[in-house]
């Protein structure tokens, strides 16, 4: 099967922000020790089966807050990592961080350790943004927090969103500017999305969240686009921004059809094509490993088929600048692109949204603004039972 990546799911934090409906639980130290144990017997036993098929490309431990854990149960899973799953090539090793949870200490032993990036969810540098969108941790302590990284050897990305309660252009051109001036190689930008059962959905509906119009978000996403290429960040995907040598090798490969192993609670694999999530629950998950000798209850998704297989390497690969590599795309499905998606790929360029070079077809800026929709035109058709 070739290299393989490994994703780690630590689904707690300290408080949960007002947005995220991501699987993760917040106040919940009393599972944090058993969680541990039951991660690490997951890992020790999912690692005896892949290492029959391959070798650790990337580690990316995320959640939730990793450094929410305490130190030793946090240092004790990459340990896990380390040791079962032999990583001696490994190109990348990510841990997720949220500014409030680290100190020089906690870094300089997760260096030790092997991890040799970190991601901080820093969202914004205004600490009045920070507050109305329930994160922990203030402007000033970010910015100490990347320093205090950089000081350490690791390679740095941080998470910046617009479209927040509140935001103006003016407040996102002075986070732009902060994320930059820490001379950091990878800045990921999002837009607010309103989640089903976050707090700002409940707000939403009660009519007390009050979010930039429609317009205002336009002008934030061109200013990003127009204003971090300018500084030396290349848009190497559509929300990932980085310098020379700085792109996240993990997500890439996620995003280039490489194979992915995903272990603790609600964690997904990508695996010999087929699609699994583990137990959501955090309850259930730790019974299932405890029954089972290490191996979680993981749910299967439905099968990929040939087409959902196409469809979903062009979904992923017109994410990145490189878009669909037609030499990638042929050797994986014994087909010209053309012979699939000929008429989509003509329609689209005459509509400005998709280019083609002599080695992939890729989306152009109008279609990176408007991605989802180019997206649906590479769904294909199915023939009825």
């Amino acid at each position: 099967m070739g290299d393989f990546g490994v994703y780690v799911h630590i689904p707690f934090c300290r408080r949960k922000c007002f947005y995220c409906d991501f699987p993760s639980y917040a106040g919940e130290e009393r599972w944090m020790s058993r969680y541990r144990e039951a991660l690490c017997r997951e890992i020790a036993a999912q690692g005896c089966r892949c290492l029959q098929e391959g070798a650790v490309r990337t580690v990316y431990i995320g959640g939730g807050t990793p450094t929410a854990l305490a130190a030793d149960d946090l240092l004790a899973v990459i340990c896990s990592v380390r040791e079962s799953f032999h990583l001696t090539g490994a190109e990348e090793f990510t841990v997720e961080a949220n500014p409030g949870t680290v100190d020089a200490k906690l870094l300089e032993r997760l260096r030790e350790a092997g991890v040799n990036r970190l991601s901080f969810g820093v969202q914004s540098f205004s600490d009045a943004l920070l507050a109305a969108i329930g994160r922990i941790h203030t402007a000033r302590e970010a910015e100490d927090a990347v320093r205090m990284a950089q000081k350490a050897g690791f390679r740095v990305s941080l998470d910046l969103m617009y479209g927040l309660p509140g935001q103006t252009l003016s407040d996102l051109k002075d986070s732009v500017a902060r994320a930059a001036a820490l001379g950091i190689g990878h800045i990921s930008v999002y837009g607010l999305a309103v989640e089903d059962g976050t707090p700002f959905a409940r707000m939403e509906e009660a009519g007390r969240l009050h979010l930039p119009t429609d317009d205002k978000c336009g002008d934030m996403y061109d200013y990003i686009t127009a204003e971090l290429p300018r500084l030396g960040y290349r848009r190497y995907e559509i929300s990932n921004y980085a310098r020379a040598g700085e792109e996240s090798r993990h997500n890439l490969a996620y995003w280039q059809d490489v194979s992915y192993i995903g272990l603790g609670a609600a964690a997904h694999s990508y695996w010999h094509g087929q699609r699994t999530e583990n137990e959501q629950d955090l309850c259930r998950y730790i019974a299932c490993i405890e029954g089972e000798g290490g191996l979680s209850l993981a749910r299967e998704e439905e099968p990929c088929s040939r087409e959902s297989h196409i469809e979903e390497f062009a979904f992923l690969a017109l994410r990145t600048a490189d878009g669909i590599d037609k030499k990638r795309f042929r050797g994986t499905f014994a087909s010209d692109v053309h012979e699939v998606y000929g008429e989509v790929i003509a329609r689209l360029q005459a509509a400005g949204l998709v280019e083609e070079t002599a080695v992939s077809i890729r989306l152009t800026e109008q279609g990176m603004k408007f991605g989802n929709r180019v997206f649906e035109a590479f769904l294909l058709e199915r023939d009825e039972a």
